[in-house]
């Protein structure tokens, strides 16, 4: 039964339009929070094992018989998470910097610039976009050991992966610039400045959310990466990052000695990008939304 059914069987038993439209704004909220419950509990779960400390393997129940801070002590003193952490965490700050830069520069040259080609150039950039880029990690492996860029240099390998081809993604940010009025770059001409003048000093100013949004996406990206950064790193400590780095936790040798430390750094990973999140979700939603035009 859907709720305009519900709303018209309560309209024909009597009960007036408030009381219709309560009853069916609670059964909405009592949906939605079942489904929060269920896509919540595996990161309970995760939280949960990771404050377990009478075994360090997996058990077959969810509630720990002892709470206790081992797990996290051992990830920080006993194994190499700091290291895999800082990686990470460069890569993830220099990809939202440079990242950002790229994609709104291309952006708002495809925005405001018409020039020949840009059309095929737009065409041509969605259908490289389509193609998945691990058929290039054989070739970018190859470049980058000449160039020593993998193994413990893997960080700076990764950083140039992630922001060489950053531009080709400017659907959502052209997509922002399109809702800008074109006088406001007129106006700004007349009175002398230069393109790089009203991209800076009248358009970014009016464009954060999107540009909340380009960093958000470019710092998520280092954090989650494992197939392009796995193959990079080749199993050197030095160079990885954590989703490389904990995955060998996993193996059939270490998984029954390390399974609780596993779920300790899984809660430490999450921590940095659920903050972010939550502190620029307002400006997300907005630079997605903002974006989503036809350009």
């Amino acid at each position: 039964m859907n709720n305009y059914q519900l709303k018209k069987r309560l309209r024909k038993s009597g009960l007036g339009a408030k009381a219709s439209r309560r009853i069916g704004n609670t059964a909405v909220y009592i949906v939605l929070i079942l489904i929060t419950v269920i896509w919540l509990f595996p990161l309970f779960g995760l939280v949960l094992e990771s404050f377990r400390v009478e075994a360090t393997s997996q058990q077959s129940y969810l509630w720990p018989k002892k709470f206790g801070w081992d797990n996290y002590v051992r990830l920080f003193t006993k194994t190499d998470f700091p290291i895999w952490f800082k990686n990470t965490a460069i890569m993830g700050i220099a990809t939202a910097v440079l990242q950002t830069f790229f994609v709104l520069c291309m952006s708002y040259v495809l925005s405001r610039l018409r020039f020949k080609g840009r059309k095929g150039l737009m065409n041509i950039m969605l259908i490289l976009g389509m193609f998945p880029g691990f058929l290039t990690m054989i070739l970018i492996y190859k470049v980058f050991s000449d160039l020593g860029l993998t193994m413990q240099n893997a960080p700076i390998g990764l950083i140039i992966v992630y922001c060489a081809s950053s531009g080709m993604g400017y659907y959502v940010s052209k997509g922002f610039f399109d809702t800008i009025p074109k006088s406001l770059d007129e106006a700004a001409r007349v009175d002398g400045a230069t393109r790089w003048q009203v991209f800076y000093k009248v358009i970014m100013p009016l464009s954060k959310p999107i540009i909340i949004y380009t960093v958000l996406m470019g710092f998520m990206n280092p954090w989650g990466d494992f197939m392009m950064a796995s193959y990079i790193i080749h199993e050197n400590s030095a160079g990885m990052n954590v989703a490389v780095g904990v995955y060998e936790w996993l193996s059939k040798t270490m998984v029954n000695s390390n399974y609780t430390m596993f779920c300790a750094a899984g809660v430490v990973v999450a921590v940095p990008v659920t903050a972010v999140f939550l502190m620029l979700q307002k400006y997300y939603v907005e630079g997605v939304t903002g974006g989503a035009v036809k350009g």
